[in-house]
């Protein structure tokens, strides 16, 4: 399957690939732009429908997820979608987190309250589709070296982390800061200092 481009620049079309028999069962796809690099820019996306699809102010998952197809296709790429909502918790449970975090838990103090791990995502599938598809080197399109580590536990080799850009705004800010300061992002926040995180959120 073919997908256009959805408005983004550059002479390139992604192909959609899907997966049989992955190890967790689930639904996974690809986006695979073309690319001349010997190495491809690899990015795993976790499924996020409240930031993908309805465009949630309170994470950075949308705008990422938008860089990366106008990214890859201008320069080529291989787009993981990993179904993975809520750090790996689900959607409804998600949505559970939300409510404890407006009362004032931070998304890692939300979800350990539920019972889940901070972050219960997997990226063994990942390394399984890269290799499905022929690749066990790559540049890998991350602030997140849990996705780094993952992957080589995995056997895939990543020759180098590529940053994706921060998108700060007032709604998401804590959110941002709980992933630079307790989850160990590398991300650049500017004026947003380390004793704003607490906690509690």
């Amino acid at each position: 399957m073919v997908l256009p481009r959805h408005d983004v620049p550059g002479p390139r079309t992604a192909e959609l690939v899907t997966f049989d028999g992955l190890r967790d069962g689930r639904e996974h796809i690809a986006l695979v732009w073309k690319s001349e690099a010997a190495t491809p820019l690899v990015r795993i996306h976790s499924e996020c429908l409240t930031g993908d699809v309805f465009q949630s102010a309170r994470c950075d998952c949308g705008n990422q997820l938008a860089e990366t197809m106008a990214l890859m296709s201008e320069n080529g790429g291989i787009l993981l979608y990993l179904r993975q909502e809520g750090r790996g918790i689900g959607l409804y449970n998600k949505i559970d987190a939300y409510s404890l975090q407006d009362a004032g838990a931070d998304t890692v103090d939300a979800n350990t309250r539920l019972g889940f791990p901070a972050d219960a995502r997997r990226y063994d599938v990942a390394a399984d589709m890269l290799a499905a598809l022929g690749h066990r080197d790559i540049r890998l399109l991350t602030n997140n070296p849990e996705k780094v580590s993952g992957l080589m536990l995995a056997g895939i080799r990543v020759e180098d982390r590529v940053g994706t850009s921060v998108f700060v705004s007032p709604d998401n800010l804590g959110y941002l800061q709980t992933k630079r300061f307790r989850m160990g992002h590398a991300l650049s926040l500017g004026d947003a200092e380390p004793e704003r995180v607490s906690a509690t959120g």
